[in-house]
């Protein structure tokens, strides 16, 4: 509609500008109304048919005719009113559908105006050459013009293509890290839920277990102290779940840091398994909050593991930091496994997931004597 527009604007300012001429012209009556006749048609067959070409191709067809015999017509009553090639040539390279037909418009153009200025001028050797230069030069520049204008708007229509393609590119870039991001928020759930509403409830049921058997074994006061650590074991996998729907730090990580943190750690699955815990931590350990968050679900993990499959009397947990790394390993002398097979479940795996997050490795070395789970974290994660 905007080029519309325009063209409208470009038709009734040259209509104006020849009209203004050949009123002004000295000539015949006849001459001046034929050539303000031929000058109306095509003004008219624009506003009522050439603004119709961009949709029909008849439109076009029709158009382009008006053009040719309004124009030739024209030129013949007046030659200098061949001024109309200057919007005519556009015209039939805008309105022609494809490459050939507009050609063969601006060739039928310059014939039409050849033939208007033999008729105007008559067919002396000076009006040929002259109609014969005009129109050469005439066509030549039309030519010319619009093949560069059709290659440029190719060109443009690519560039507009390839913009197209990009935004939905873009599109479709930004639906995948949509969908990537709401995949790595359930991969983080679901191993914040494995390392601690898992572990938590896996707790709850052996320290029920227990309380069950020292109920029926009439030992009321062990009983009782089963109880009481089912209720704090309980609590705690609250206050883990609040934190975690509240996407805050590990609750164990509230205060104390890393060291008093496996330290309760320790005491914990000692009291609920009675398996004795040692943890062993190098002084000036500098690691920041997140690592520490790894660092202790490392700990659960293999934990989680000695408690599951180790049958272990004795579990060590050390945290050492080197000038490369960090490392925390959870040693036991339980019955060992194959390290090399498959693992069903989501424990390793998941504990693999969420070091690779910052760049760590994990470890798993097992023989017959007991088992070594060791995460590496790289250096430059605390301090």
């Amino acid at each position: 509609m905007e080029k519309q527009r325009w063209w409208h604007v470009a038709v009734g300012g040259i209509a104006v500008l020849l009209t203004i001429m050949i009123l002004g012209a000295d000539l015949p009556i006849s001459r001046q109304v034929g050539a303000q006749a031929a000058l109306t048609a095509f003004v008219v067959g624009w506003f009522t048919i050439g603004r119709l070409a961009w949709r029909h191709l008849w439109a076009a067809n029709v158009f382009v005719a008006i053009l040719v015999v309004s124009t030739g017509v024209a030129v013949s009553f007046y030659a200098p009113m061949a001024i109309m090639q200057c919007i005519v040539y556009p015209l039939a390279w805008i309105i022609s559908r494809g490459l050939r037909w507009a050609i063969l418009a601006n060739v039928a153009l310059a014939l039409a105006v050849g033939v208007g200025f033999l008729v105007s001028n008559g067919l002396n050797p000076s009006a040929l050459a002259q109609t014969a230069l005009t129109i050469t030069f005439s066509l030549g520049f039309s030519i010319a013009i619009g093949l560069w204008f059709k290659q440029v708007w190719k060109l443009s229509d690519q560039r507009q293509t390839l913009l197209t393609e990009l935004h939905a590119a873009q599109d479709e870039v930004a639906a995948l890290n949509r969908d990537a991001g709401v995949t790595s928020e359930r991969e983080r759930l679901a191993r914040e839920i494995h390392d601690t509403i898992a572990q938590d409830l896996t707790g709850l049921v052996m320290l029920a277990q227990r309380a069950r058997r020292d109920l029926d074994a009439g030992k009321a006061s062990q009983a009782a102290e089963q109880l009481a650590a089912l209720e704090e074991t309980a609590r705690s996998a609250l206050a883990e779940t609040r934190a975690l729907v509240a996407a805050t730090a590990a609750v164990g990580l509230t205060s104390g840091g890393i060291a008093e943190a496996l330290e309760r750690l320790a005491q914990r699955f000692t009291r609920e398994t009675g398996t004795s815990v040692a943890v062993d931590i190098d002084g000036g350990l500098l690691v920041d909050r997140d690592n520490e968050v790894v660092l202790l679900r490392s700990a659960q993990e293999g934990l989680a593991n000695i408690r599951k499959h180790a049958q272990a009397g004795t579990v060590t947990i050390r945290v050492a930091q080197r000038h490369d790394a960090v490392t925390l390993s959870v040693t036991d002398d339980g019955v060992g496994f194959d390290a090399t097979s498959t693992v069903d479940g989501f424990g390793l795996s998941g504990l693999r997931d969420r070091l690779a997050l910052v760049g760590g490795t994990l470890e798993v070395a097992s023989t017959s004597r007991g088992t070594t789970l060791t995460a590496m974290l790289p250096s430059g994660v605390g301090a």
